[in-house]
This record gives structure tokens, sequence and C-alpha cells, in this order.
């Protein structure tokens, strides 16, 4: 009799089981898309039962030779009006019951920051909107979805608006 094969990678408990969504997480950067994108995401955690967490990312400006210039507004005042306004959005809308489970306010390059908090907070799901980026200006700016997509942890489900 042969002895069974020994199981690789991670146990199956660990997987990505889409029936097993219990954390969602979802950027937020307060633009319409970003907005879109976040209603999405709540229904999708009500659908699966699931947890909703908010994060909303600050990337410091850095201008060379303008280190010493003071900043129009303190950090930690851009935190705590950041906080507020994801507050805003945890509410309950219109009779239905917030899945919003915490909200989270980071500093830092933002696909840093939301891979990095999908992987501390074992999220199931990342639900972030696209820009629309095309040709130089995505070039230039990049895409922070693009990289999430690449360097998340877990799924990652991208939401485009129609041109």
């Amino acid at each position: 009799m042969n002895p069974k094969p020994e199981p690789r990678g991670p146990p199956p408990e660990a997987a990505f089981t889409p029936g097993r969504i219990r954390t969602i997480l979802a950027p937020v950067d307060f633009s319409p898309p970003s907005l879109a994108a976040l209603r999405c995401a709540a229904a999708f955690a009500g659908h699966f039962g699931a947890q909703l967490v908010l994060l909303h990312v600050l990337e410091p400006v850095t201008m060379p030779d303008m280190e010493y210039l003071p900043m129009a507004m303190r950090p930690d005042r851009l935190v705590e009006r950041a906080a507020r306004k994801l507050r805003v959005l945890a509410k309950p809308q219109g009779g239905q019951p917030s899945r919003v489970g915490q909200t989270l306010v980071r500093i830092g390059k933002p696909f840093r920051e939301i891979t990095g908090a999908a992987r501390e907070l074992g999220a199931d799901l990342i639900i972030i909107a696209t820009h629309g980026h095309t040709g130089l200006e995505r070039v230039l700016l990049g895409s922070t979805a693009e990289r999430v997509v690449r360097f998340a942890p877990c799924p990652v489900l991208t939401l485009r608006e129609p041109e």
C-alpha cells in the first residue's frame, strides 16, 4: 500500500475559496471611482457576510530643495481629517446595516500600504478602483491598482468606471 503523498503549498483552510470570504479590504481615496468601488465592496461584504475594512493612504509629497518649507497642513491633521471622512463612509446608509469592521489611515506609498494591510489583516479579497490612466499619464503616474494586483497576498477585484 502506498502512503499518501504529503500536501504541498498552504493548508486548504488558508487557500482562497469563493464562499469563504471573511474580510474585504476597500482602499478609498475619496474620488468618485473609489466611492463606486466601495459601494461594490459593501455589496460583496453583504452577500458573503464578510467584514469590510476601509483604508485611506496618504502619500507624502516630497520635492527637491523644499524639505524645509512648512506643509500647508500638519500630517496629524491630514490623518485625522481622512479618518473622519472614513467614519462617515462607514455609517449605515439607506437602512442597510454597515459591514464596516474598521477604518484605517496610513502614510506611505499606496500600493505598499494596501498590500501590507491586506497581509496584516489576512484579507480574503481587495476591491479597488482603477482610474483609467492611459498612455503617457500612466507611464508617468504608474498605476496603484496594477501594483496592488501584482503584489497582493490575495485576489484583487479591480473596477473601472465606464468611459
